[in-house]
Parts: structure tokens; sequence; C-alpha cells
């Protein structure tokens, strides 16, 4: 086979000052976890030669295949508020770019692969439990239907990766619509590149937002167009209950997919104010703030983009905060909608947001599983599962819920949109700890393939759909570098 994966690269037909052509590091005796066969008939990546010993060299970064052309893109950012002109692909190399059946275009990377122009004098490489918990928590929010990077293959080294301790390593290759970020404009208008923060912008109109090109003002289009996705994006993420844990600017990317899930997780009793992530010591992620940080990060991108938008600064800014203020009413019409889904209400009133508002409230107060309320209200057979001090509140909701079309929820809507299926911080952490203490792979693959279909009905005392014992509760999540 000559071509096994046929690339068709843009980004790296940009100016050299865009990127460090790189390749991966080789490693010294690789292994196969994992491939992820339906991305790759997607892609048109032959899957039998994916899971080959050829095919394994190259997700391993040992091979370079026909056609690829491997990068290292530079960007900056904001982390956790605090500036830092020049970041990058500090353990990632982008090999190249496919365009599936249906026209769509992927970058292809490697996570993981060795020490770059940007590691700052990191080591590149990636422990395996983050590879693991990415690839599981990616292909499940893939299903969970929010949009992401996903994970085509996950891969060992046979090194290990030194951090408080020596750990196996591993790689994952990554797919997403793009790595750019709004850290990759940052990083051009710090430096006022005028000429390469135009040129970036063009690349993401056409390959992302081609119908903003014939706006008036193609980059004021192209800040709307953004704006509007990732409101949509952190709603999808609320209703979740989903916390990202590492909200930085140089980790929010411009096709609005979620990437980089290091710290990331999903709440098991509802609190508003919860944080996981252990680097979050300031709680500048926690769950209820998720909406406020993204509208700062998209004023980042905003800023990038003034030179853009207007030779006048001063209507440049005009323009750009009109766009800005667009961001809170984008998101609550979009999570209001989706709340009320997850009620069985096709209709959105304010009246519903009080109604959704109470909930939460009584799950807090109650310590309930975020999740399985949602999941319980479902269906009306498990409602005695739910705790007394909710029976006023649900019935101030079938009241409401009988003004509908049919008079009552509609329960289907309900269990398509509320999964029973999770990534639990607990269930992964168990899986971790099987393959790093046993090398043991078949639950990473079995939880793996439950997630796929989070909606689907399961006993309820599959350990699957159960919140953790006391025992078995993850408070802090790490992200591997």
């Amino acid at each position: 086979m000559t071509n096994p994966i046929l690339f068709d690269n843009s980004y790296a037909q940009l100016p050299d000052r865009f990127f460090t052509r790189q390749n991966p590091t080789p490693v010294i005796k690789p292994g196969l976890i994992r491939v992820n066969q339906a991305l790759a008939e997607q892609l048109g990546i032959d899957v039998d030669w994916l899971t080959s010993t050829a095919g394994l060299e190259v997700l391993a970064g040992n091979a370079i295949p026909a056609g690829a052309e491997p990068i290292a893109t530079v960007y900056a950012g904001h982390q956790f508020g605090s500036w830092n002109p020049q970041l990058g692909d500090g353990r990632a190399v982008l090999l190249g770019e496919v365009v599936d059946g249906q026209g769509a275009r992927f970058d292809i990377q490697l996570k993981g692969s060795g020490p770059t122009a940007y590691s700052r004098g990191g080591d590149g490489r990636a422990p395996l439990g983050p590879v693991l918990r990415e690839y599981i928590v990616s292909e499940a929010m893939f299903a969970l239907g929010v949009p992401t990077t996903r994970s085509l293959a996950a891969v060992t080294t046979g090194e290990p990766v030194f951090r408080e301790t020596a750990l196996p390593g591993g790689v994952l290759t990554r797919v997403a619509s793009s790595h750019i970020r709004i850290g990759t404009f940052e990083f051009f208008a710090v430096k006022k590149d005028i000429e390469a923060l135009r040129m970036l912008a063009d690349h993401v109109i056409n390959r992302h937002y081609p119908t903003a090109a014939n706006a008036a003002n193609p980059y004021l289009a192209l800040l709307e167009s953004v704006i509007s996705r990732i409101a949509t994006l952190v709603s999808q993420w609320q209703q979740v209950g989903f916390i990202h844990g590492v909200l930085n600017t140089d980790n929010m990317l411009l096709s609005g997919e979620t990437v980089d899930y290091g710290p990331c997780a999903f709440m098991d009793s509802f609190d508003p104010t919860k944080v996981y992530s252990a680097i979050d010591r300031g709680s500048r992620y926690a769950y209820q703030k998720q909406p406020e940080i993204a509208h700062w990060n998209l004023m980042v991108l905003a800023q990038s983009l003034l030179p853009l938008i207007d030779a006048d600064q001063a209507q440049a800014v005009t323009l750009a905060k009109a766009a800005l203020d667009q961001f809170p009413l984008a998101f609550h019409a979009h999570h209001r909608q989706g709340m009320a889904a997850k009620l069985g209400l096709t209709t959105a009133t304010q009246t519903d947001e009080q109604l959704v508002r109470e909930l939460l409230e009584l799950m807090q107060n109650e310590n309930l599983d975020y999740t399985l309320t949602f999941r319980h209200l479902s269906d009306p057979t498990q409602h005695k599962l739910l705790p007394v001090r909710l029976m006023p509140w649900i019935e101030d909701w079938l009241a409401r819920a009988a003004t509908e079309t049919d008079g009552k929820p509609d329960y289907t809507l309900m269990r398509s949109v509320n999964p029973l299926c999770i990534p639990r911080n607990h269930l992964i952490e168990a899986v971790i700890k099987a393959a790093i203490e046993d090398n043991d792979f078949e639950p990473f693959d079995a939880l793996t393939q439950a997630l796929q279909t989070p909606y689907v009905e399961r006993p309820l005392e599959n350990p699957l759909t159960q919140p953790p014992r006391p025992d078995q509760i993850v408070q802090n999540t790490f992200c591997g570098t």
C-alpha cells in the first residue's frame, strides 16, 4: 500500500512562522492498545494497515507515512488568566490533514510524541493514564453529541515517563477539525504581525466558516460565528455536567470543538462550584464559571482581531463589543432550550427557567447525582427512586408538562438527551489502574465500548450506571504534563 493515509495538507502551506517542521521522536517498543475503526473508516484509512506493524510504527511516531508534513504549531495563551507569550505544541506533532468522504477536513496529530521546539524544557511525552483518559472521554463526548476532538488510536511506548514517579508512556492519535486556537491568534496579535493575523483568519474562514467570506465585514463575521459556536458548545457542557478543567485561551479551538481532556471530569453529585482539576487552585474553571470564562476568552479573541475588523480602532472596538454582547444571549437561549428538553418540554419559557433552578437547588441540597436524577425523571416508573423532598417539585413539573401538546412530559425526548452512562471519574481511574498495574486493557476496551451508547437502557444495578461509593470518589484530576 503506497499511501495508506491520503494527506491533503493546508496549514503546513502557511509561512514557517506559524510552526516548526518537526518529526516525532521514535520510541523503543510500541504496543497497540486500541484503534478507532469507525473513525478510521470515516477518514478513509485502511483499518487492516492501521492495526498492522507498519501502522503501529506510524501511530508511535517511529515512521512518517508518505504525504505527511509533520509540524509543531506555535501559539500563545492566557493560562488561568496569566499571559504566556509563547506556548505551542510542546508534546504533539501534527502529521497532516485528511479530507473524508463528505468533504470535511481533519487534522491527524500525535500527542505525547516527544519534545518539540516549544517544549520549554519538558520531555514531550505523555503518561499512559492521561492518554487513556482522553481516549475514553473524547469518544464519550462524541457519543453524547458534544462537539469534540476525537481519538483515532492509543499506543504504549515501552518507555517510562517521569513525573512524581516513573509511569508507562503512551501516544494518542488525536483527530480534530483543526487545532487552531484563540491562543494562535493571540501569538500574532501581540507581535503586531497583521499579515500573519490576516492569513490565519482567512485560513479559518475558508476552513470553518466559509459563509463569512461573503459578509460585508468577513473578520467581524468570523468573530460572530465563533461566538455563536462556543456559546452552543459551553451550553452542551453544562447540560451533561462536564467540567473542562483547563479552559485557557490556548485550549479553546476556533472550530468550536472540545480539546484537552487532561484534568476534565463529569460531576457526580450536583455542585455548581465543583472543581476537579488539581491545578485549578483558585476555582477559576468551576462548573458554574464556564460560561463566564468562555465569554472572557472570546473577548481575548476579539481583541486579537481588532486590526482586521476595522482600521479605526474605536470603530473596531464598538463592533467587537456588540458581537461579544451576543454571547450571553446565545448561551442562555441554547441552554434554556436544552434544559427544557431534559425535562421533556418542547417549549421553553421563563417559568421553566425557574423550574430548572429549583430542581438544581434541590439536587445540590440533597447531594443528588446530576446524571441519574435527570435519568430517573425520564421514566415515570423510576420517580419513586428520587427523594421524597423532590415530590412537590415533581408535582409542579408535571403540572407544567400538562400544558404541553400531549399533556405530559415527552419521556422519549428525555431519554434521548439524558444519558444513563457517562465517563465517571472512578470508572476511568479503575481502568487506568488496571492498565498501569496489571497491563490489562480489557477494562479500558469495555468502558470505551459501553460509553458509545450512553442513552441505552441498562439495569439500574449495572456498575456503569452507578455513582461512586464514598470510597470511590475522585476529588482531583491531573493533566499529565
